[in-house]
């Protein structure tokens, strides 16, 4: 019954996360005759969800909401479900070496499991860091969800020409997000610092080069405490202060980081980090060892978990890259992985 598979005793490959990357690792495991588990925590998880429409995804000239895109991936999955079994909703609790491979323990149907795979693909995505008013996050998602307020300037910065953009942050990574977008030839960008002195944190000469960057763009900031939005209705902006002014912008781009970037589990499993946090793997997706920054046998991480850049397009490359070669030097060979010294 779709939804409800039966684990197997073991698997050529366990995918930790359902997202694009994820889904397109499952995908390709089944294409290669090689069994794999998706676990998935539900597609609403991924970063793109919400993405009413994303323009550079290849084979939808007019553009594509993240809705439909997962929908499709899932649906691709299911067709090989001959050797990929997909399990959702499941959070997973702990990945560790066990033998030759891995066991993942989650949690899916109010039951504890262990999926065994000779090979262990990490696909759990990252989250967004998300401005909180009143010290809730949800008064901003409907203008999000109508794509007013963005998130991905790489995904989203050519929508940006000509408009006003309000760029929420405080600073060094919103500073050069704002100044990023300046060559999107907006009509105007503006930093919200939302109550936060702008760049306050930073070390004095980047504190300086920052600021003299963004008043020679005539890049303004306003440090007033964001209460409300409103102007959904005009598809616009709008955004109410504490002090009780009022702006409007065509858009809003939140610059905020990122709230989780799921580094437990690779960290428990012995990955090295570049210095924004990512996980560090090779041109094949191999994860590398934080102790010898040789690749970790058997262990891959794609998508937005991986350094690198953050679009569905590379994910999907390197998604396809960790499973081609898992085939090629693991999966595809009698005993699975080598042991581990």
């Amino acid at each position: 019954m779709p939804g409800f598979p039966r684990l197997r005793d073991a698997y050529d490959l366990v995918v930790v996360g359902g997202g694009h990357a994820g889904l397109q690792a499952g995908l390709k495991a089944g294409l290669l005759r090689k069994t794999a588990v998706v676990i998935d925590r539900g597609p609403k998880y991924s970063r793109s969800y919400y993405a009413p429409r994303m323009d550079n995804i290849p084979g939808f000239p007019e553009g594509v909401s993240g809705h439909k895109l997962l929908d499709l991936q899932i649906a691709a999955v299911r067709r090989v479900d001959e050797f990929v079994d997909y399990v959702t909703p499941a959070r997973v609790a702990s990945a560790e070496r066990s033998g030759s491979g891995y066991a993942v323990g989650f949690e899916w149907l109010k039951q504890s499991l262990v999926a065994r795979g000779s090979v262990l693909v990490l696909a759990m995505g990252v989250v967004d860091r998300i401005p909180e008013v009143g010290g809730k996050i949800d008064p901003i998602f409907p203008w999000a969800n109508q794509a007013i307020v963005d998130f991905c300037l790489i995904c989203d910065g050519h929508d940006l020409a000509g408009k006003t953009v309000a760029v929420i942050g405080h600073d060094a990574f919103a500073a050069r997000t704002a100044l990023d977008i300046l060559e999107f030839a907006p009509k105007g960008v503006e930093l919200l610092t939302h109550g936060r002195p702008l760049l306050a944190d930073e070390d004095a000469d980047e504190r300086a080069a920052l600021r003299s960057a963004l008043d020679e763009r005539n890049v303004r900031s306003f440090d007033s405490e964001m209460v409300g939005f409103d102007e959904i209705r005009e598809k616009r902006f709008g955004v109410r202060f504490a002090d009780g002014s009022h702006r409007s912008y065509d858009r809003g781009f939140s610059a905020l980081g990122w709230y989780d970037q799921h580094a437990a589990i690779p960290r428990s499993l012995g990955c090295a980090f570049d210095p924004d946090g990512f996980v560090r793997t090779d041109d094949d997706a191999r994860a590398l060892s934080a102790e010898t920054g040789e690749p970790i046998p058997g262990l891959y991480c794609v998508g937005d978990l991986r350094n690198g850049w953050k679009q569905i397009p590379e994910a999907w490359s390197y998604a396809e890259r960790a499973v081609i070669h898992a085939w090629a030097e693991y999966a595809g060979m009698p005993g699975g992985p080598p042991p581990y010294p």
